[in-house]
């Protein structure tokens, strides 16, 4: 096997072990709701905590990699992530297992974009697709595993086993990152930017918390609107700081490069609709259909499905139609097949769950493939660090505001209808939401030119034919 080739599977292991645990819980929930004595919309804050502890750390991964090497920080990235994994086994409340879930972040935080800058600057940008595309099948079925190994973890065993089959993984892990993975260092060294990353790390976690509790009777309503306005001045300082740093912890002026711009917003509200669903449908099978976690989970399944076939056709998909054709279209489909789920009802067959996600993981692993592509498609070797980890900040956030969203949109509906038990209405109204704000990522991507990223995607605007030149051939 070339050395490439185990770089890329230890990267894309390591990648699936983070994006699993992103949405192992999502089945658990209401059997660690009821071990704690809770109210499952709440247990989203074991979901939310992760992500939101990830885009806090994850600037710093870059910097230290640059400054320590890839292998070295890899390795420490997957002990912390197993760490937290043992801690989260061993929680006895929402507190505890929210704090184990930020350790467990932290590891993952140096994990995802450690991973992906080892491939990017050991990858020629033409074969940059088929590495990305290796790349999105575990971001894509991680996910999708999640819920059905969650809910046969909690069936057949105990939701605690969830983290603790982190354990020899991580160990694995750590033996082969030894053996694989190069000692890449940055070029350049750099002060750290200790306090742009306090700002930026204070602002977000405070800004994305208040609104995961918004709807929630979990914190008093003034302290919410005080961790919002806080969080505000602390991101709108970072601002002012960065714009005058010679060496930013997160480099916004990554965002006056086009397909950068375009491939990270664009794909931020793409990952509000796909990061609601693994937490909506679980809830939605096992509080209304009544169907056991593993049940619930092995209807996700099939979206991995999906994500794999699609991993063969992206890149002469991106290379004939080009990054604007496909993640403009592609993106409405993908809306389409997020939002589907509002017209069911306890009278729709489980299977059509089935189907829906089957179909709807096919497209949206082009859309993640192509959205990924397109952000680094322009992006020069001496800032890929700084790309790799904004990148990463901003999809962990829309993750998590993905969740907030749909189980704020969960708590309103229920509220207007007085309250009580969840019903198909208030899913229904949640996946309407979720599903606009996907299709609202088309709105960026159709302004991109159509010949936007073609040394990554390979793809060659016709051009006209010269008269002069076609007269002389006639």
């Amino acid at each position: 096997m070339q050395p490439r080739t185990l770089v890329l599977l230890v990267v894309a292991c390591a990648l699936f072990m983070e994006n699993l645990d992103s949405t192992v819980l999502s089945t658990a929930l209401p059997a660690i709701a009821a071990d704690f004595g809770e109210d499952p919309i709440r247990l989203k804050l074991a979901l939310t905590s992760y992500l939101i502890s990830l885009a806090i750390f994850i600037p710093a991964s870059g910097w230290l990699a640059d400054r320590f090497g890839t292998r070295l920080v890899f390795r420490l990235a997957i002990l912390v992530f197993t760490l937290g994994s043992i801690a989260c086994g061993l929680s006895q409340s929402v507190p505890e297992i929210v704090v184990a879930r930020v350790v467990q972040g932290m590891g993952g935080a140096m994990m995802v974009p450690v991973g992906r800058l080892v491939v990017m600057r050991t990858i020629p940008k033409a074969e940059l697709i088929g590495a990305m595309a290796w790349l999105t099948v575990p971001a894509l079925t991680g996910p999708v595993l999640g819920p059905p190994l969650g809910g046969f973890i909690t069936t057949y065993f105990h939701w605690r086993w969830i983290f603790w089959v982190n354990v020899p993984i991580g160990a694995l892990g750590l033996i082969f990152a030894t053996l694989y993975i190069p000692d890449v260092r940055g070029a350049m060294r750099v002060r750290f930017d200790l306090t742009g990353f306090l700002m930026s790390g204070l602002g977000l976690a405070l800004v994305v918390t208040g609104a995961t509790n918004l709807g929630l009777a979990v914190l008093p309503g003034p302290v919410i609107l005080a961790m919002l306005g806080i969080g505000g001045l602390l991101l709108a300082g970072y601002w002012v700081h960065a714009r005058n740093h010679p060496a930013p912890i997160l480099d916004l002026g990554l965002f006056s490069i086009p397909t950068f711009r375009a491939g990270v917003l664009g794909g931020a509200l793409f990952r509000i609709g796909v990061g609601a669903t693994p937490f909506l449908i679980p809830l939605m099978l096992q509080l209304l259909y009544g169907l056991t976690p593993f049940a619930s989970g092995m209807t996700t399944f099939v979206a991995a499905i999906g994500a794999i076939a699609m991993k063969f056709a992206a890149p002469p998909v991106l290379r004939r139609l080009g990054f604007r054709t496909i993640l403009t279209v592609n993106g409405l489909i993908c809306a389409l097949f997020i939002g589907l789920p509002a017209l069911f009802d306890l009278s729709t067959p489980v299977a059509m769950f089935t189907l829906v996600l089957l179909i709807g993981g096919f497209f949206r692993s082009l859309q993640f493939t192509g959205s990924n592509s397109l952000a680094i498609a322009d992006i020069e070797p001496d800032r890929m660090s700084k790309a790799t980890s904004m990148t990463s900040v901003v999809q962990q956030l829309s993750i998590s505001v993905g969740i907030s969203v749909a189980a704020m949109t969960l708590e309103f509906s229920r509220l207007a209808r007085g309250g009580g038990a969840l019903a198909v209405a208030d899913f229904s109204a949640a996946f309407i939401v979720v599903g606009l704000a996907t299709a609202a990522s088309v709105l960026i991507f159709v302004t991109l030119p159509k010949d936007a990223g073609q040394e990554v995607s390979g793809h060659r605007r016709k051009l006209p034919a010269d008269p002069v030149t076609t007269a002389r051939e006639r």
